[in-house]
């Protein structure tokens, strides 16, 4: 599997310049303001330069002058590498300005330096209105858009099909998925009967949990057995999920308890059980896209569960980049140094990040767990 190996954001609010190895399982701790979710956010933005969405995802955060830093730039960048196996990594850059009352891409590139050429070769490059891409389709290679090129969005997401290597940096960046606290509201959708439709997800909201289990059920048994294993090692009365049917075409979904005679709906559960149900049976799911993103994971859960969360990560994270942001030192004492990345404000009041394992942690760690030496300041963090 093609991975993401490094990333680079430049004028994204706080992150001024912040360059960050990108690892299977990261998460990212530090005090309110110091760029968790702003990190979250860029990877987003970077996501949908690939898939067409930029100027939707630019407009929802409030558009590019609300997202420069503050007073200290004036352009918003990105650059990624992809690991090529027994090849130098692919590397897309974009560059973005203000424009009057918009944006303009005000550079991009696709690249890759390949042993038989002195210079890298581009996939894609261009400058605001001027876009050159490969055509591997045409033999003059190197060839201008004959096609209406949306000025708003980025070559990447328009150019036709390119190159294996090229077309799967696309995929991954562009299907890269970002979570939030799950709404546990009266009227939430996890609360509710859902459709039986085939579902290959739990859904952002959870509005799809209910056919996604049904189905895991159907098809795939054993990894919805370790589903099963994983809520009993949670909530020890735990003993079954069932999905009654309520009207045509509907499933509601029951929980059996032992310490009732009758099943608890979806809608009986509480906040904790819900959430947790939720990211389980996400973190199962065979079909995570290649970069995960979880915001505050923690929000509603026992202490206790976090344990089984972060092992559920920890697996979930072989077949997806998974990404969380999280305030729990409780969820940090789970962890590893090199699975930790430390965010913090420097002295010009931006953005740093660090992973923990590049500290010299290792005779703290002797005597504390990785929860106390964060709450004793040795990593910074703090607030």
């Amino acid at each position: 599997m093609h991975k993401l190996k490094n990333i680079k954001i430049s004028g994204f609010k706080r992150l001024l310049a912040l360059d960050l190895e990108i690892r299977p399982f990261m998460v990212l701790i530090g005090a309110n303001g110091v760029g968790k979710t702003s990190f979250l956010d860029a990877l987003r933005t970077l996501s949908a330069s690939a898939s067409g969405t930029l100027n939707g995802v630019l407009s929802q955060l409030g558009g590019i002058a609300n997202i420069l830093t503050r007073s200290r730039a004036d352009e918003l960048s990105f650059s990624v590498d992809m690991d090529v196996p027994e090849y130098p990594p692919l590397k897309y850059a974009l560059h973005i300005v203000t424009e009057g009352i918009n944006y303009a891409v005000s550079k991009e590139t696709l690249a890759q330096q390949r042993p038989e050429f002195a210079q890298p070769f581009m996939h894609i490059i261009s400058s605001y209105g001027d876009i050159r891409y490969y055509n591997i389709d045409k033999k003059e290679g190197f060839v201008r858009p004959d096609w209406d090129h949306n000025k708003l969005e980025t070559s990447l997401a328009q150019v036709p099909k390119m190159f294996r290597q090229p077309e799967e940096l696309r995929r991954i960046l562009s299907t890269a998925t970002q979570y939030h606290v799950l709404d546990v509201g009266n009227r939430a959708p996890v609360k509710l009967p859902q459709p039986m439709t085939p579902s290959a997800l739990p859904g952002a909201e959870g509005e799809e949990l209910v056919p996604y289990l049904y189905y895991l059920r159907e098809c795939d048994r054993d990894r919805f057995d370790m589903l099963l294993e994983s809520l009993r090692a949670a909530f020890s009365d735990f003993e079954e999920l069932n999905f009654p049917p309520v009207a045509a075409g509907m499933l509601a979904m029951t929980w059996k308890d032992r310490k009732f005679n009758k099943p608890l709906y979806a809608h009986e559960l509480s906040e904790g059980t819900l959430r947790f149900l939720w990211l389980a049976s996400l973190l199962q799911s065979p079909n995570l896209s290649t970069v995960t993103m979880i915001d505050e994971p923690e929000v509603s859960l026992h202490p206790e569960l976090l344990s089984i969360l972060s092992e559920l990560m920890r697996e979930a994270s072989k077949r997806t980049q998974l990404v969380v942001a999280t305030h729990s030192d409780r969820f940090v004492r789970f962890l590893e140094p090199k699975e930790v990345v430390v965010m913090d404000i420097d002295a010009e009041g931006c953005t740093s990040a660090n992973w923990a394992d590049s500290m010299d942690l290792d005779e703290w760690l002797a005597d504390y767990s990785l929860d106390e030496v964060w709450r004793m300041g040795r990593m910074g963090g703090r607030s």
